[in-house]
């Protein structure tokens, strides 16, 4: 058996495709700005960046944005998300195959998400995924928020892990930039709308397909 590590995850774009409902969620908000606002699924890059993101590029389609309208319609926007969280959204391919194989070999697996601890927990637990975790750190659970990198270190602490003797598997620069901070390898995913940029990233490693993960994670200590 390895020798026992704390394997963290991001969420939206690594362990699931939340690009959909993400998009509709914005949308319901974009919509009063006519059609010229709209996101459509070749937005699923700025989804994954978060809400702020999404209604920025809509409203930056049609006028100079204005951070206040942003404000105004980030909760709406939560709200919107809150109500069809799990319709469209869908775990990538192998995903939680490879995080039973991660458990077989001894690790523990944990959550580490800019989306608001309250979204996750619903969205996991509409998966039917929530049980498989040790600790869930959302955006709000602490002051700060990735790249920040205490939000990573207390989801190893949460569960019961070693922060010298942990990696985050994520999909974007901000979580490259989080892990470097918290002194941990990083494995970035390459099969999430942004894939193509990962490896100028410079991760420790890249992950094509989630059946090679827990070879991949048994070379990070190699």
């Amino acid at each position: 058996m390895a020798t026992p590590a704390t394997i963290v995850f991001d969420l939206d774009g690594t362990l699931a495709d939340t690009s959909g409902d993400l998009l509709a969620a914005a949308n319901a908000c974009l919509a009063a700005y006519g059609p010229g606002a709209c996101l459509t699924e070749a937005d699923a890059g700025t989804a994954l960046r978060g809400g702020r993101a999404m209604l920025r590029l809509g409203l930056g389609r049609i006028a100079e944005v204005d951070e206040r309208e942003v404000d105004r319609l980030y909760p709406s926007l939560l709200d919107a998300y809150a109500g069809a969280i799990a319709v469209h959204t869908r775990l990538y391919p192998g995903a939680m195959e490879a995080i039973a194989a991660l458990k077989s070999d001894g690790h523990t697996v944990a959550i580490c998400t800019n989306k608001p601890e309250g979204l996750a927990r619903v969205l996991l637990t509409e998966l039917g995924v929530i049980s498989e975790f040790a600790s869930l750190i959302g955006a709000d659970t602490l002051p700060v928020r990735k790249p920040d990198p205490e939000p990573l270190r207390e989801a190893v602490r949460r569960a019961n892990g070693d922060p010298a003797r942990a990696c985050l598997i994520g999909d974007s620069d901000t979580d490259r930039i989080t892990a470097r901070a918290a002194g941990m390898p990083s494995v970035l995913v390459t099969f999430g709308p942004s894939g193509e940029d990962m490896a100028a990233l410079a991760p420790e490693a890249l992950l094509h397909r989630y059946d090679d993960l827990p070879a991949t994670v048994a070379r990070l200590w190699s």
